[in-house]
């Protein structure tokens, strides 16, 4: 059996433990393997997705997550909830496109490979397509390195590797959860700026434009006047 096979067959596994409620609660020695999980928010908690995230199109207002980890039976989902109003609360809703709260957890340094370090956990609001799927919107968010049709970096972390066998892991019962650094929208239109409001008025409040036209139409007939005196006189 070819590892991406392995690979595909593991997560499935994973799925399939999930959802039929058999995951082991207490920490234990298995094999596993090193690779970003895919699950939605639902009911309350997250799900691992049994449809890989180009299958998948979430709906306005669903959440989206990602968790790099060293996985065996019991899956590493996400370490923050799903909160759809703390990433997309302030990013106004826009005809014809949907917005889809992406939460990414790099995951912990014991879940690293090869010294490296990971990055906060993060929420990014996705303004997009009503079609697009879970992989166009986390593209839209950060770099993905994919290979053989499996996500293996995101953001370019892990630098290299992809579904890495681990032996004798240990699984820890549960993740301390963290907190999810909020980002800046993507997709979003931007806001409207205000309308600039031309004034050339000084502290007082009196219009400069004003003073000066005045000014003009008092200088025109002053030199008016004085040129029509000149003519009675030379008259």
């Amino acid at each position: 059996m070819t590892a991406h096979r392995t690979v595909r067959l593991v997560l499935a596994l994973l799925a399939g433990l999930l959802l039929a409620g058999t995951v082991a609660t207490t920490a234990q020695a298995e094999d596993g393997y090193r690779f970003w999980g895919y699950y939605q928010w639902a009911s309350g908690q997250w799900a691992f997705s049994p449809k890989g995230s180009d299958a998948v199109v979430p709906a306005d207002g669903a959440v989206e997550g990602w968790r790099f980890a060293v996985g065996g039976a019991k899956p590493r989902v996400p370490r923050a909830a799903g909160d759809f109003e703390a990433i997309c609360g302030k990013t106004p809703a826009e005809t014809g496109k949907k917005r889809v709260a992406l939460a990414v957890d790099p995951g912990t340094p014991e879940d690293a490979a090869g010294g490296e370090t990971p990055g906060p956990a993060t929420g990014t609001c996705v303004v997009t397509d009503v079609k697009a799927t879970g992989a166009k919107i986390l593209a839209a968010v950060a770099p993905v390195r994919i290979e053989k049709g499996l996500t293996c970096g995101i953001a370019g972390y892990p630098a290299k590797g992809c579904g890495d066998q681990v032996k004798n892991i240990q699984v820890p019962a549960t993740d301390t959860p963290v907190t999810l650094q909020i980002g800046a929208a993507v997709g979003a239109a931007p806001a409207a700026s205000p309308s600039p409001v031309a004034s050339s008025s000084d502290g007082d409040g009196a219009p400069w434009g004003g003073i000066i036209i005045a000014a003009a139409v008092v200088v025109v007939l002053a030199g008016g006047g004085l040129l029509l005196s000149r003519r009675r006189t030379a008259k």
